[in-house]
């Protein structure tokens, strides 16, 4: 037993002697030699020149964060000052990164096992230069070597903290320079109070971009203090975490004037995705205004960013260089909302949940997800709107929005009633979607309530789909499936509509004769057409048009307040300034290439049956139609004559056709039709919602379907 304590003992010392030369030898030995080693492994490892320029130091420091042995230990600590690692041979810089010093701390034992453990890596007053030239070339790819066995070795980094340092960046393909400075505050600033104050600042800015405050948060739960969703929803951020650093950036992006500000935390935990990294962000990119608040976490993958997110500006379409969803010109605009995110290479997710804000006279809320890393991206959600103004839809259906300036506007041409607006489907193959939308009420002025809309809106490999695009209008409903066809050149489009039970003395409130009607519009359009814009569409369309409307009342004052210049003029020529009940109209339309045949129209009155024939021509906007009055006795002496109607739709010509004066009861001649199209329009009939059930269209259209049966094939008075 003696002779093992003697062994035991002597391995022992022989060990503690080995460390003790060891920790003397390190401790003196001047580190200075290993600089062109350790600059020469370096360069070759990341394909470009590496230099420690200054001294390289070490000393020796206990963890006090530490526990048990590792606590009790010295550990290393290396200072290497004055390093440079240098750009590519094409980058306009000499330098990619400098940095006055690198410290890091290194874990002894681990370094048994073959793993380089840093719990802390400090960069002392970096600055960096980043550069990607029009080839796409950037200079923060680097060359590692390829083909070579993977290494025994492997390095894990705990923490990484700078302190004041510059940023310089030059991106060809987005046009970005940008200079940027970050600099410690004077004193650390808690979370919750940079929290409230950009969400003081932020609501300001959105309120002077919409004129008014943001709509409230519908959330149950709001937090004390900034009334702030996002710390709410997220994990909210540990009491201790806070601000160190202010960042300031100046430049231009896409040709706009940027300019921001911000403060972030001091250390970045890379490889504990629990520990919250706080950044704040307030950025002027021309008029358009983000603002951000919240954490980063897992920055190592950049992922897990978890801020309170807000938008404002003159148009959503100017973001679209910025996030990539495609986005309508809009008026303008603000936003508030909580964005999750995890930033993936192979593909990142977007969540902008809770959000809630207003564009143009409109309030609008939902939860949008954008998800990239397929084929295209997806914008997936649902949107809603207690309150939607009609004109703030414009964009939407090819007009102009207010807020786009002159000169991104297409002049409308002077001669022209229709829009000839052009669809942006360039970027429609940017990104599908899939959203859900609704609105409680809209309003289009006084004239014409329409009292909610709701659509599901898919867009897939650049074609556009409303199926269904709903309305409520007048007391009735209105239900279409549209499609846009963008990726066909020109654009291919599809509607089918029906609208049931409109009422009369709703659909025109401000015109008072009406409010004593009682009748109801019902109608169904089948339409493929061709083209870019509205005007486009409608002068290339086929398929058919039914109208049906029962016991109404019309004026030249009530066609005014509809902006309906063409039957303003004929009902002024046929009846004067009176206002006329109707007892039946019933339309009947027949399309080709956008020449629109009238192959039933007719109204019936007190005084008269009038019927029209003819042609209206969208894509040339002209009119050829007659317009014949059957008198149901002597009263209205002037209804004896036909009229014509030709010129276009923003300038007709209405004149009296020369000839003899047509005779009582000849209107039994000229509504002589064909069967089918009075046996057609008979379907929209609906059962009115009224208790009586009356409807004096039903009656009418079975005059004319069996006058029509009595009559040989063909359309009397027809110009065909």
């Amino acid at each position: 037993m003696k002779r093992s304590r003697k062994v035991l003992a002597w391995i022992v010392g022989v060990v503690l002697a080995v460390v003790l030369i060891l920790v003397v030898v390190i401790a003196t030995f001047d580190w200075n030699r290993m600089r062109p080693f350790i600059s020469d492994k370096v360069s070759k490892a990341i394909g470009r020149p590496f230099a420690i320029n200054g001294d390289l130091t070490v000393d020796w420091r206990r963890d006090r964060n530490g526990s048990g042995l590792a606590s009790l230990l010295p550990w290393p600590e290396f200072t290497a000052r004055d390093i440079s690692i240098a750009n590519p041979p094409w980058a306009q810089q000499p330098q990619f990164a400098r940095l006055q010093a690198l410290r890091f701390r290194l874990s002894p034992l681990p370094l048994i096992a073959h793993r380089i453990e840093v719990p802390s890596l400090q960069l002392v007053q970096p600055s960096v230069d980043l550069e990607r030239d029009k080839q796409g070339r950037a200079s923060w790819d680097f060359s590692f070597p390829r083909n070579q066995p993977p290494s025994s070795w492997t390095l894990d980094v705990g923490t990484v903290g700078f302190d004041r340092g510059q940023l310089s960046l030059d991106d060809a393909p987005s046009r970005t320079r940008l200079e940027a400075t970050i600099e410690p505050l004077q004193g650390a600033i808690p979370y919750d109070q940079i929290v409230a104050q950009q969400t003081a600042d932020a609501r300001e800015q959105a309120s002077k971009a919409v004129g008014k405050a943001l709509p409230e948060s519908t959330s149950k739960a709001a937090p004390d203090g900034a009334n702030n969703q996002a710390a709410d929803r997220q994990h909210r951020p540990d009491s201790a975490i806070t601000y160190q650093f202010g960042w300031t950036a100046e430049g231009s992006y896409q040709g706009n004037p940027l300019k921001g500000h911000g403060k972030t935390g001091a250390v970045l935990a890379l490889q504990d995705t629990r520990r919250p990294f706080p950044v704040q962000a307030d950025v002027n990119l021309g008029d358009t205004h983000i603002a951000l608040v919240g954490t980063l976490t897992d920055p190592l993958h950049l992922g897990a960013l978890d801020v309170q997110l807000w938008f404002s500006g003159s148009s959503m379409a100017k973001l679209y260089p910025l996030t990539g969803v495609t986005l309508p010109d809009t008026p303008p605009y603000a936003t508030e909302g909580h964005l999750g995110a995890e930033l993936r290479r192979n593909g990142s997710r977007y969540h902008y949940q809770d959000f809630r804000g207003r564009v143009g006279g409109s309030d609008l809320s939902g939860d949008l997800l954008f998800v990239t890393g397929g084929k295209r991206p997806k914008l997936t959600g649902t949107l809603h709107s207690k309150l939607l103004q009609f004109a703030d839809l414009a964009p939407l259906i090819g007009g102009s929005s207010k807020a786009a300036p002159a000169d991104d506007r297409p002049a409308q041409p002077a001669d022209k009633l229709l829009p000839v607006a052009p669809f942006r489907t360039e970027r429609w193959q940017a990104m599908d979607a899939d959203v859900n939308f609704s609105s409680e009420r809209i309003v289009h002025g006084e004239a014409l309530p329409i009292d909610s809309l709701a659509t599901h809106l898919v867009m897939n490999n650049g074609a556009l789909y409303l199926d269904p695009l709903s309305f409520g209008v007048a007391g009735g409903k209105v239900r279409s499936n549209i499609t846009l066809d963008g990726s066909r050149t020109p654009m291919r489009g599809l509607l089918k509509l029906d609208a049931r039970h409109l009422k009369l003395k709703q659909l025109f409130p401000a015109f008072e004769p009406m409010h004593t009607s009682f009748g109801e519009i019902n109608g169904d359009a089948d339409l493929s057409a061709q083209g870019n814009s509205i005007a486009a569409l409608l002068g290339s369309a086929d398929g058919e048009l039914k109208l049906l409307m029962n016991d109404g009342a019309i004026s030249k004052t009530l066609l005014e307040t509809a902006g309906l210049n063409v039957g303003n003029i004929i009902i002024g020529k046929l009846f004067g300034d009176k206002t006329v009940e109707i007892n039946c109209a019933a339309a009947d339309m027949a399309a080709s290439n956008g020449l629109f045949d009238m192959r039933l129209f007719v109204f019936d009155t007190d005084d008269a049956v009038v019927n029209v024939t003819g042609t209206v021509n969208l894509a040339s906007e002209k009119l050829d139609l007659d317009v014949t009055p059957h008198t149901k006795g002597f009263r209205v002496f002037s209804l004896r004559s036909p009229l014509y109607v030709n010129g276009t739709l923003k300038n007709p010509n209405v004149g009296v056709h020369p000839g003899p004066l047509i005779a009582r009861g000849a209107g039994a001649v000229a509504l002589s039709v064909v069967a089918a199209p009075a046996a057609a329009l008979l379907a929209l009939v609906a059962p009115s919602h009224d208790d009586n059930g009356e409807n004096t269209c039903r009656t009418v259209l079975q005059q004319l379907r069996s006058s029509g049966k009595m009559m040989p094939a063909g359309k009397p008075g027809s110009k065909k």
